[in-house]
């Protein structure tokens, strides 16, 4: 069975199909032949049998008469009977025993006679049916009592219908294998035709993928499942090529962005090896001016790695190591406002954080939090306040960040969540422009949404809408 098993599956689909329909149209072809056969022998047999004891029956009622030769035999299943056809072997044999076994009739019927036929011609038994072989044919035989003693044997030849059933069979064996052969070929047209959709699809697929052109679309007709599969297949070519066009930009913009910080890194690191190269030149730079470059460079590679572990959040698009697990909001921000308050210890944090259980997952929870702190502690002025709400309402959990700083130009509100984006103010500040994109990615991730508003007369709020637990859907 594993072996024809294996076979199985090693046939392409057109193969498994053609040898279903095959299978299916032969065996109801066959089934149909062995049925009709058998139909037909069944009613020659009730004709025979019929025959044989209408035939025996109206002798034995009468045996006087047919000695004498005055009687006739009646219709046999609408057929007239007329004669002694016994007699001329124009139809049964027939003959008449008396109560001994003796023949009272003409001898030259020659029917057999038979221990149980003289039981039944001496009353010990009411019939008896026998096959029987006359002159090389063979005869269905029938004993029955006769009245006033004696019994009446009738005999029919069965050659006849036999030949006939035989002619029959071979007529239907020729009909089956006509009939096979009919669904092999039928199958293999049923198959092709079936199968013409899915060979046009995988078609257009094998050519998508030798071309790795995704934005020309797979052809698609109808509603079927065969058009189904293929508007998935052109909804997945959709979101292969969002996702390469994204991945082509994250890489593009990440190559700009490095290009800058690693420039000025290489252009220090070479104007100090010169002078280690050539001590006669240390007098050019002087230990303030080398201090000064080493806090540049140790500012620069700060900026890096901080630029590095951004893009590699970023690019980690819907994965994660971390699992998904009930939070409680107020712990992750409460976190999150203590890290920063460490960083920026000129500004006063003030957290008013109400109880937010939301599933999601607690260290990209953190993160977005500490990016959208770190945002407010940047812009916020020496001795600012930034000021960080947690609540619960209606529409899920609220949380927002509100500092003193300048606040950000209108034009501008709509790119801050993007990817890199540097607003006019913010070119001479250090940052990658990846902070807010994290944080919008984050949210968005969790089921939730991000907006930035100004707060008058100067300042900026951004607000964070997550799902609560029982109604989150984080991604």
């Amino acid at each position: 069975m594993t072996a024809l098993a294996r076979w199985w599956r090693s046939r392409t689909l057109h193969t498994r199909l053609s040898l279903l329909i095959t299978v299916a149209v032969g065996g109801a072809v066959v089934c149909l032949a062995m049925a009709s056969w058998l139909a037909v022998a069944e009613i020659q047999q009730h004709q025979v049998q019929s025959e044989l004891t209408t035939d025996a029956d109206a002798i034995a009622a009468q045996p006087q008469q047919w000695l004498a030769g005055s009687a006739t035999l009646p219709e046999v299943d609408g057929r007239p009977e007329g004669g002694h056809r016994g007699r001329h072997q124009l139809g049964p044999r027939w003959q008449i025993l008396d109560a001994a076994g003796g023949v009272l009739t003409d001898s030259s019927v020659g029917l057999p006679i038979s221990a149980d036929a003289r039981r039944v011609a001496a009353g010990q038994r009411r019939s008896v049916q026998e096959d029987v072989t006359l002159d090389g044919d063979s005869y269905r035989m029938l004993t029955v009592p006769a009245t006033g003693g004696g019994a009446v044997q009738v005999a029919v030849n069965e050659d006849p219908g036999n030949n006939t059933l035989t002619m029959f069979g071979v007529a239907l064996a020729v009909a089956t294998l006509l009939g096979v052969g009919g669904a092999v070929w039928l199958g293999r047209v049923v198959a092709r035709a079936g199968l013409r959709p899915v060979q046009e699809l995988t078609t257009a697929v094998e050519e998508v993928a030798a071309t790795t052109d995704l934005t020309r679309p797979v052809p698609v007709a109808g509603d079927d499942e065969i058009a189904r599969l293929g508007r998935s297949v052109n909804t997945m070519l959709t979101a292969i090529e969002s996702s390469r066009r994204a991945q082509r930009s994250l890489v593009e913009d990440a190559g700009h962005e490095l290009r800058t910080p690693l420039t000025s890194i290489r252009t220090n690191i070479e104007l100090l090896l010169a002078v280690e190269r050539h001590p006669e030149r240390a007098h050019r730079l002087p230990p303030e001016e080398r201090a000064n470059l080493l806090r540049d460079l140790d500012a620069q590679v700060a900026e890096l790695a901080t630029l590095t572990t951004e893009l590699v959040d970023l690019a980690r698009e819907d994965t994660t190591r971390e699992e998904i697990e009930p939070v409680d909001l107020a712990d992750v921000v409460a976190a999150a406002v203590n890290r920063v308050r460490i960083r920026a210890p000129g500004l006063t944090f003030t957290a008013e954080l109400g109880s937010a259980v939301i599933s999601g997952r607690p260290g990209e929870l953190e993160r977005m939090a500490v990016n959208v702190l770190d945002n407010a502690a940047k812009w916020s002025p020496p001795g600012g306040t930034v000021r960080t709400e947690l609540r619960v309402d209606a529409d899920g959990c609220l949380l927002t960040v509100t500092d003193d700083g300048p606040g950000i130009d209108p034009v501008d509100q709509p790119h801050v969540f993007e990817r890199f984006y540097r607003a006019t103010a913010a070119r001479g500040t250090p940052g990658s422009g990846l902070g807010l994109a994290i944080v919008a990615q984050t949210a968005a991730q969790h089921g939730g949404t991000v907006m930035v508003d100004s707060v008058p007369p100067h300042g900026t709020v951004i607000a964070i809408r997550l799902p609560c637990a029982r109604s989150s859907s984080v991604s």
